[in-house]
Order: C-alpha cells, then structure tokens, then sequence
C-alpha cells in the first residue's frame, strides 16, 4: 500500500491544476468495462485500452507504475465509492465536474475516447473538482438526501390530497378509495419525517460544529444539518465570496474589454440557497438582533428584497466564519456591516 502524500496543487481560476507527478491516470467506469488512459511525463498521447469493471484489477495495474500517480474519474453515482477504495493506492484523486469537460462531447464517444479527453484535460490543468472527503461528515449527506427526497414526495402527497378535496373527487367507491390511500401515505411521511427529524437533534447533540450553527438566528436544527452535510470542510472555500457564489447569493460579472455585459448566476448548490433564504425570513420575522440589522437596512434606504438578500449574505457569511474558525456566534457582529457600510 502507497503512503498518501499531500500533492503540490496549483489554483487557476476555478481549475486545480496538478503537477510533480510520474504518471496521470484517467478512468471511464461502468457498471460492466472501465477504460483506462495513462499518460507519463514524455508522452504526447495516451495510452488507452479497456477492461472488464474490476477494482481487483484496476488496483493491480496501479501498483505497477512506478512512481507518483494522480487518478481521475468523472463525478457519477459510484464516485465517493471510488474515491474511498482508491485514495490509498495513488498519491492524489480527483474527482471532476462533468459538466466542465466540454471535449468530451466534441466528435465520436466512447468509453475510450473519454478516458483519453480526460487523461488529456487532467494534465493540461483543465478540470474543475469536485469536492470528496473520508470525513465521517460526509456521511451525513446521504441523510440529507434521502430526508430531501422524503419532504418532496411528501409535498407531493399533500398536493394531490388537496386537489381530490378542491375537485370533489372524494366521493363514491373510487374517490374513497384513492383518498383512503392518499391519508396513509401522508400519516407514514409525517411519521417518517418525524423520525428523521429526531436523527437530526441526535446529532447536534453528538457534533461540535452542529452545536456552533445552532445559536444563529433563523437556521435551527434542520439548517444546521443541511449546511454541515453540504459543506463539510469549509477549508475548500478559499474565500467568503467563492461561498456566497457556491450559495447562489451573490453574481458573476461579465467584463470584456473594460466594458461590462451585466453579471449572471453561477451554477450553486440549491439546498444551501434556500437555508439561507429561508433562515432569513425567519430571524428578520424574529425578535432577534437580527431584526435590528433588517431595520437599520431599511432606515438607510435600502429595499426590502435587497435587505432579505443582505441578511442572507450576512447569514452565510456567518456561519462560514463559524465553521471554519470553530468560534462562537456573535450577536452584535451586524454593527460593524452597518458601520462599514457592507450593506450591499
């Protein structure tokens, strides 16, 4: 087994380029073959070939190449798997955004052809990646998850219900029946729902960061979890505005030639936006000292949407500080964006 070395990184824009290493790797896994590229330092192309989906196998041929490896595969329902299986039998992994890699649609498609593109992209520096951890945090996001997709089936039960009431379906054999259904199902989510509900106060009994959040106004229990699962290791941030950008709350100018084209919103994570959208409502509809930033908002002029949206920025901004500094929550942090004019 190879001893995990932290690898020279080298940020670029939003690409993490790789280097000071022997050997670049490329996999194209799937359920039935995985494709394999590799590339060493003097070669110009690589080298492709394609295996029955093994890990046994994949592992083997790693630990022939000599030397110092960095692996890639594209982020897909079996990535964290691989991630974890293969982060001791390389120097560094990385898993990368398909939504980046343009190439790979230009031209004819295989799985060959991929893991080529990729192993090319890798080298040159031309990945986004995207963030996985060992974290037994991490973990947690598969709990969010499946109480996300629980809350919207649930929605969607609750939705139906009150379309058979507004259309009168409920009578006869038929409407009885599909509304008996409709009731159990419901009664099984709030039940379900409460359960994981309960898993989540467990856990910010046991976490420290969870216990941090909580003081914040508007986030509670659910919000704390949501933002830890989610975020995991603040570090990967380098700065508050890639956060806020990653949260959706703020936007993207477009400059060119010294002349501005507007701006336009990032691709963001959709369960951090609407915790802080929905954190500010509530601690703005509060008694909280964060009420009082809302009003010194409006007595300066500022609109009610845009004070919601810097009352948001300023909830993320906070919790950000929070997670990555370990510190506790400071009412009265507020007052200084109020005397710096950080109101924007």
């Amino acid at each position: 087994m190879k001893t995990i070395k932290v690898a020279p990184r080298v940020v670029k824009g939003n690409a993490v380029i790789v280097e000071g290493f022997d050997h670049y790797v490329a996999v194209d896994w799937s359920e039935q073959t995985m494709a394999i590229a590799h590339m060493g330092r003097r070669l110009e192309e690589p080298v492709v070939f394609e295996r029955s989906a093994n890990l046994k196998s994949l592992k083997e041929y790693l630990e022939t190449l000599r030397g110092r490896i960095v692996l890639v595969v594209e982020e897909t329902t079996t990535a964290q798997w691989l991630y974890l299986e293969l982060r001791d039998a390389v120097e560094r992994i990385v898993i990368c955004n398909p939504h980046r890699n343009r190439l790979l649609s230009d031209g004819p498609k295989t799985d060959k052809i991929d893991a080529s593109k990729l192993c090319m992209l890798l080298r040159s520096g031309l990945l986004k990646e995207v963030f996985h951890s060992a974290d037994a945090i991490f973990e947690l996001r598969h709990l969010v998850s499946a109480y996300e997709d629980l809350v919207k089936a649930g929605v969607r039960l609750l939705n139906q219900r009150s379309a058979t009431e507004r259309g009168r379906c409920q009578t006869g054999d038929h409407g009885s029946f599909v509304k008996d259904r409709l009731d159990k199902s419901i009664q099984l989510y709030q039940e379900t729902k409460q359960q994981y509900e309960a898993k989540f106060r467990e856990c910010c009994r046991h976490n420290k960061q969870l216990k941090l959040l909580l003081p914040v106004p508007g986030i509670g229990v659910i919000g704390a979890v949501k933002i830890l699962a989610t975020v995991v290791d603040p570090r990967r941030f380098r700065r508050r505005g890639q956060y806020l950008s990653y949260c959706g709350l703020v936007r993207n100018d477009k400059l060119s030639g010294g002349r501005s084209y507007g701006s336009r919103i990032p691709r963001y994570n959709r369960t951090l936006k609407s915790v802080y959208k929905t954190a500010a409502l509530s601690a703005i509809g509060g008694k909280s000292l964060i009420r009082q930033y809302y009003e010194a908002l409006l007595e300066r002029g500022v609109a009610e949407h845009n004070a919601r949206h810097t009352i948001a920025r300023y909830l993320a901004r906070i919790t950000y500080g929070i997670l990555k500094t370990e510190t506790s929550y400071n009412p009265y942090l507020w007052r200084n964006s109020i005397d710096t004019h950080e109101v924007a």
